[in-house]
């Protein structure tokens, strides 16, 4: 014996519930591309509340339903009389307007709701049998300029989910599942003169650069028949950041020169303040432990290296009967003194974590970079490790450890005393710090928000 199907059980409920036959009817509906079941309804086609649940978020509020999906929300009258909610005459609102469309109703207990209401809500398109969803596309970027910002503006076919996020001076809104050509605009504003649209696997991504002193802004303008993405870019947009990537945009570059007695010149100090000066006039923010007179105390330098972004101590190498000479760049080894720093690099995890605490790569690469720089100023550098050296183990970044020459070495000593060669060092040193801090702030990343999606 053959069971009865799924059509024949609902048309014998509905008829249970005291609907006649011949005013209902089960009948099936692709919905954005799912065969799914719906029923004709005096003539109007509507869907489940389980159906329609998979494609747009629904809540009942006493007899308001409240749907909501592709940026657009409806309020839809929930009417018990299923002849009358089938009238255009009932009042829905759609998103702020409010227009004659036909209601949602119960049939045997159950929500059901009216399809073509919904397309029109929704901004799909609709005929007996097929609901389609519109394909999101951006269709154009337009741009209007301003006395104190510009403002790009996005066409998209419908609301979709975006993300914003800040990595040094780029701005990239990623467009989630989207459409589109990759393409340059170009556009007459002051601020934002330039974007570009480029495509990153299922993703669109439109970046542009952030002037200096400026912020920016996007949100979204969702409207029957289509969506438009707002981004405003000036100084007449606030620029907020958590304190964190503050400091990643303007680092703090500690000096530390250790003061060594019997050369008759202050070598490493000489070095310091040079390497100081370059790095000032380049708007680097730097501080040194001493100077000729007075030097921080223990505390106060640790204090410094636990806010650094780049900690380097120079030194000279001194111990009685050692043969040994030469410039070496020392890099700390085993576990950091510090314990949020050895937390981290655990794996403790927290916000913007890895901006806050390095995982030692930064320091190789300025390592890297230092003795590069050292070589192409004719001053040769060998690398080692060193453990034990206290501010460098509380330093959360890029530390090292630079010995300029060794105080026994007959040979060093007569190099040191020549101002060439303290000059060459000081580059070496002011050159490889921009360098790695510029690309550890063009690398630092924020996301302005958690990312932004569109309903559902």
């Amino acid at each position: 014996m053959k069971h009865p199907s799924r059509s024949l059980l609902l048309s014998a409920a509905l008829l249970g519930a005291g609907i006649a036959g011949a005013q209902i009817a089960v009948s099936r509906l692709n919905l954005a591309g799912q065969e799914v079941q719906s029923i004709t309804l005096y003539g109007a086609e509507y869907a489940s509340e389980a159906v329609l649940g998979r494609f747009v978020r629904l809540t009942r509020e006493g007899q308001i339903v409240r749907v909501q999906g592709y940026g657009h929300t409806l309020l839809l009258p929930i009417d018990e009389d299923s002849q009358r909610a089938t009238t255009a005459y009932n009042i829905v609102q759609i998103d702020t307007a409010r227009v004659n469309a036909r209601a949602a109703t119960l049939v045997n207990g159950n929500l059901y709701l009216p399809l073509d209401t919904l397309a029109r809500g929704l901004g799909a398109s609709y005929e007996t049998g097929s609901l389609k969803v519109v394909d999101p596309r951006l269709q154009g970027v337009s741009s209007r300029a301003g006395k104190d910002s510009d403002r790009l503006v996005l066409d998209l076919t419908r609301d979709v989910a975006f993300s914003d996020e800040l990595r040094g001076t780029t701005v990239t809104i990623t467009l989630r599942d989207v459409k589109g050509d990759a393409r340059r605009y170009t556009t007459r504003g002051a601020f934002a003169p330039a974007a570009e649209v480029t495509r990153d696997e299922n993703n669109l991504k439109l970046t542009f650069a952030l002037p200096p002193g400026s912020g920016y802004r996007v949100y979204r303008v969702v409207r029957l028949g289509g969506a438009r993405l707002v981004v405003d870019v000036g100084p007449g947009v606030p620029y907020t950041k958590p304190a964190l990537l503050e400091r990643i945009s303007r680092p703090l570059i500690v000096l530390d020169p250790a003061r060594v007695e019997g050369l008759g010149r202050d070598v490493t100090l000489d070095v310091a303040r040079r390497s100081a000066e370059l790095l000032n006039k380049a708007g680097w923010q730097v501080k040194l432990t001493r100077d000729a007179q007075s030097a921080l105390g223990l505390n106060q330098k640790l204090d410094l290296a636990r806010r650094s972004d780049v900690y380097l101590a120079l030194d000279l190498g001194r111990f009685p009967g050692s043969n040994r000479g030469g410039v070496t760049v020392y890099e700390p080894s085993g576990r950091s003194t510090a314990q949020i720093v050895n937390a981290v690099r655990g794996g403790a995890e927290a916000p913007y974590i890895d901006l806050a605490v390095g995982n030692g790569g930064g320091t190789h690469r300025l390592s890297e970079l230092l003795r590069g720089e050292l070589k192409g100023g004719g001053v040769s550098a060998k690398a080692e490790n060193v453990t034990r050296v206290l501010p460098l183990g509380e330093a959360p970044e890029a530390a090292l450890l630079l010995e300029l020459g060794w105080v026994g070495n007959a040979d060093d000593r007569a190099k040191l005393g020549v101002d060439d060669r303290l000059q060459a060092m000081s580059v070496a040193v002011a050159r490889s710090v921009a360098t790695y801090l510029t690309a550890r702030v063009t690398n630092a990343g924020r996301t302005t928000g958690t990312e932004t999606g569109a309903n559902p």
